[in-house]
């Protein structure tokens, strides 16, 4: 348990990093403290802002001599409450934003955690490549956090989650030790990959710092269609199809449900309907390719064509240009803040396998609708890797509190039966604090019990964001 925040340990801390970097008003304090959806709020009457590694270092060291807890935070875009603090501080890597290198012949280039995810894209676009991680939040969102949570994002299809695109690390360990294995090798067998424990570990086994992380040919054409689908059951059929035909080049396959456009149009300045009549699916398409001899476009419309013949789809509309482009990625990007104008929302994050993906929409949809009637249900998401964000809204007319007083009962009903259907509770947002008791009932123990030892092995005192993921406690 952490202490007290003394005098002495503020005026320590202040004399490491200056009063402009130790935020103490609440005025400067707001923008750290609630997670981005307003679920929880940090207990926290101090921010600390570090410059660089060897700064963040001693910070460490002195929460080690006073026994100060400490929560890493990277943009405050996280889903599950991981960058919560109750008591100690907080540490913004917003500082450590630095592109350090980027190198177009090894495909790498050397960041700093604090670095905006957008930023990044666009440092390896100047230098004609890629970095492929992509998500709603990269506009705002850190790669220290994407790397902490494991980010997955739209392109895991293609090119994997977060932790598939990192070759080396830096980070701070619990007791104020620097972890430095900042190699640019695709081939290193020198013992355990160690840097491995700090992605997805969100921030209890260190802070990281700087990566290392793995860029791709830059995509010369693309090709993005949207198409209408009768039914959900044509969903698996057409995957199967454009991924015979487009294997290496298929980079988005995301599922959209009615009830998600209609509430993009209602609530989304200038979102319209792609197309003239309704469907109750849709599917979002992009094949990307950096060979010259690759023609997207083509491959699409034959793909397409074949999927019309077959009545597996019954529209389909194919972006122009990158402004219609755009325009059709954003009907999948807002439908989160689309549906937050709804009222409450009860969401999941899940995976199953591919094979399962639309069983379980239809049976999840049938149990919850039978505990909640008129439930809404915005089933959305990654369909080609299994990843399906299962929200629900409230019932029209319903009342929030009442609704989300459900959530438990909800949670229930959907983890066992993706746990039944050999998924996961979290696919891609991690567990924080909001997950942590669901982990307990889904996860084997001997799982978490290796996690505990991992743990009080690099931090014994419990000092780097105590009780995320799980309590170190047995007995809580």
């Amino acid at each position: 348990m952490t202490k007290p925040i003394s005098e002495k340990f503020s005026q320590e801390l202040e004399k490491l990093v200056g009063k402009t970097n130790l935020l103490i008003n609440s005025s400067d304090l707001s923008g750290y403290l609630q997670e981005e959806r307003g679920l929880l709020e940090s207990f926290c009457t101090l921010v600390v802002r570090p410059s660089n590694t060897a700064q963040l270092s001693k910070i460490v060291i002195l929460c080690n001599d006073f026994g100060i807890s400490m929560v890493p935070l990277g943009g405050n875009t996280g889903l599950v409450g991981g960058g919560i603090a109750d008591g100690g501080i907080i540490i913004s890597l917003e500082k450590l934003n630095v592109i350090e290198k980027v190198d177009p012949v090894n495909h790498t280039m050397i960041v700093g955690a604090g670095c905006i995810l957008a930023n990044i894209q666009e440092a390896a676009r100047e230098a004609d490549c890629l970095f492929p991680l992509s998500l709603g939040a990269e506009g705002s969102c850190q790669i220290g956090g994407n790397l902490s949570t494991n980010a997955g994002g739209v392109n895991v299809l293609q090119y994997g989650n977060a932790r598939d695109l990192v070759l080396g690390l830096e980070a701070v360990l619990p007791d104020g030790r620097i972890f430095e294995d900042l190699n640019q090798l695709r081939k290193n067998n020198t013992g355990y990959d160690l840097k491995q424990l700090f992605i997805g570990s969100e921030g209890t086994l260190g802070i990281i710092t700087k990566a290392v992380l793995k860029l791709s040919p830059l995509p010369i054409n693309y090709a993005t269609t949207i198409v209408g689908l009768s039914s959900l059951d044509k969903v698996l059929p057409l995957f199967e199809m454009t991924r015979e035909n487009n294997s290496s080049n298929l980079s988005a396959f995301e599922l959209i449900p009615r009830i998600a456009l209609d509430l993009g149009i209602k609530h989304i300045p200038g979102m319209v309907d792609p197309f003239g009549s309704r469907h109750p699916h849709y599917v979002l398409i992009e094949l990307s390719s950096s060979n010259p001899k690759d023609n997207s476009r083509e491959a699409i419309e034959e793909t397409l064509e074949t999927a019309l013949s077959k009545e597996i789809i019954t529209d389909a509309v194919i972006a122009d240009n990158d402004s219609q482009m755009k325009q059709l990625w954003r009907i999948r990007e807002e439908i989160p803040a689309a549906q937050s104008k709804e009222g409450g929302s009860i969401k999941h994050d899940i995976s199953v396998p591919i094979s399962e993906t639309v069983k379980f929409i239809k049976t999840a949809t049938k149990m919850v609708e039978n505990l909640i009637p008129g439930s809404r249900i915005c089933a959305f998401g990654h369909i080609g890797d299994g990843n399906i964000h299962f929200n629900i809204t409230q019932p029209v007319g319903y009342d929030k509190q009442a609704f989300l007083d459900s959530w438990t009962e909800v949670n229930r009903v959907v983890h066992d039966l993706v746990t039944d259907m050999g998924g996961s509770i979290s696919a891609e947002h991690g567990i924080g604090i909001l997950k942590r008791e669901e982990l307990k009932l889904y996860l084997p123990e001997i799982h978490i019990d290796l996690m505990r030892q991992i743990k009080t092995s690099f931090d014994p005192k419990n000092l780097m964001n105590p009780d995320k993921i799980f309590v170190l406690d047995k007995k809580k």
